[in-house]
């Protein structure tokens, strides 16, 4: 490896790196794990869907990387508080990524509380409920470590029918950008990645329809985004490339929240 390599490898490295991936069954999750796990961190998979994380594990462990399975389900506070509690008793966290997210489409009139409950809990408060837990063992030991939460660029402007996943997703980089005012002094960073339209399984034949042309057209890239082209992102604020950026939010949307 050339001496340029290497300094590039060294600097997104999370080599020795204990990383805790929600939403790793599916969509974002499935691509992160691998790309965590590339990168050296020992990559602790979570979510309900057991199954779907074995899968991805078995793609890991295929290259040689390191992975465990959890289950987890983030809107129980119990589940959370006990599920940091048996992965500290281990090793600490070096690496929270928030990414389990769920959305639920539908017109104004339409919304129930319990679909502003179910958005709400799984992509705001589950998120906020593993970063307190964390927060409060890294305040205890003195170690470093990275809060990565995956928002939208809905949480900055909006598109309709989607109010609940919406304002969740504002919420979200509001809280850390709230947090990090408050622990950067103790090494802890909290940022976000702010993807755009990113296809993936749950999505991908709604973005071949009519509707889906037209937003194509709105993206100044003219296309839609891969799960790939999250990772850069990804690493360099789960690694210590990104040791001096705090509160801050990364916006991957090929040009879409700048042109509207």
């Amino acid at each position: 490896m050339s001496e340029l390599n290497a300094f590039v490898s060294d600097l997104f490295s999370l080599e020795s790196r204990r990383v805790l991936l929600t939403g790793a069954s599916s969509g974002l999750g499935r691509q992160f794990a691998p790309t965590l796990a590339r990168a050296g961190a020992h990559v602790v998979l979570a979510s309900r869907s057991v199954d779907k994380m074995r899968e991805v594990a078995k793609n890991i462990e295929g290259f040689g990387g390191s992975c465990e399975v959890v289950a987890l389900d983030v809107r129980s506070r119990d589940a959370i508080r006990a599920c940091i509690e048996a992965l500290e008793s281990t090793a600490p966290l070096d690496v929270l990524i928030n990414n389990a997210g769920i959305a639920v489409v539908k017109a104004p009139q339409d919304l129930t509380d319990d679909d502003w409950d179910a958005v709400y809990e799984t992509n705001l408060r589950g998120a906020w409920v593993l970063a307190q837990e964390l927060i409060k063992r890294r305040l205890g030991d003195g170690r470093e470590c990275s809060i990565v939460n995956i928002a939208s660029v809905l949480g900055l402007r909006g598109i309709g029918h989607v109010a609940p996943y919406a304002a969740a997703k504002a919420g979200l980089m509001n809280v850390g950008r709230d947090l990090s005012t408050d622990l950067a002094k103790q090494g802890i960073r909290i940022n976000a990645i702010a993807p755009g339209y990113i296809e993936t399984e749950m999505n991908q034949d709604w973005l071949k329809t009519e509707g889906g042309e037209r937003l194509r057209k709105k993206i100044p890239a003219r296309r839609f985004g891969q799960s790939r082209d999250l990772d850069g992102a990804l690493l360099y604020l789960a690694s210590n490339a990104s040791r001096y950026t705090n509160g801050t939010v990364l916006t991957i949307d090929g040009g879409f929240s700048a042109a509207l």
